[in-house]
């Protein structure tokens, strides 16, 4: 009778692998999944990637500036003059909702309580929503943050934001008001 590999040969049956069998076929399975060479290893230089991370910071950082000046270029304060309203349409203690500087900007004019007329931008300086007039309340505010600004002054009172609203200057040449221009 021979050795046992020989009679496993001879039924047919594969033999058992043995230990150094296991050892390839698991140093196979690591390479198939991590199919990288010691020698690819060193393409990338700490060096060459430290160069490459300056690299992209920078182009990152020169094509935020670019952005900023073009914003700054196209969006040039345009100061035209716009009638809003006349003065018998905007009742004392009420808010008119009005287009200005340009089509797509919002502003509010107030007809404040002591006769005087104000207006201001109806954008938020926290983070750009909506501001509206709350008349029962007498203050201008913002729902997204609940940022409350006084409306006689546009000066933040409660909230996050810092920064009073924009002002729209405003003149009247009889009974009727016009936008001339926004104050810095």
């Amino acid at each position: 009778m021979g050795s046992i590999d020989e009679v496993a040969q001879t039924n047919g049956a594969q033999p058992e692998p043995t230990q150094s069998d296991r050892d390839i076929s698991e140093h196979k399975q690591w390479e198939s999944e991590f199919p990288y060479h010691w020698d690819a290893d060193e393409l990338v230089s700490r060096r060459d990637l430290l160069q490459f991370a300056v690299y992209a910071s920078g182009t990152l950082f020169l094509g935020t500036a670019f952005l900023a000046v073009l914003r700054h270029l196209v969006h040039a304060p345009r100061s035209s003059v716009q009638q809003i309203a006349s003065v018998r349409d905007v009742a004392q203690g009420e808010a008119m909702y009005f287009h200005y500087p340009g089509p797509e900007d919002q502003a509010v004019l107030l007809h404040l309580d002591d006769g005087r007329f104000v207006a201001y931008s109806q954008t938020c300086t926290h983070l750009s929503c909506s501001v509206f007039y709350e008349k029962d309340k007498n203050r201008l505010f913002c729902p997204c943050h609940e940022g409350v600004f006084d409306p006689s002054t546009g000066v933040p009172i409660a909230g996050p934001p810092v920064r009073p609203l924009p002002r729209v200057k405003l003149t009247s040449s009889g009974d009727t008001l016009y936008a001339i221009g926004m104050e810095p």
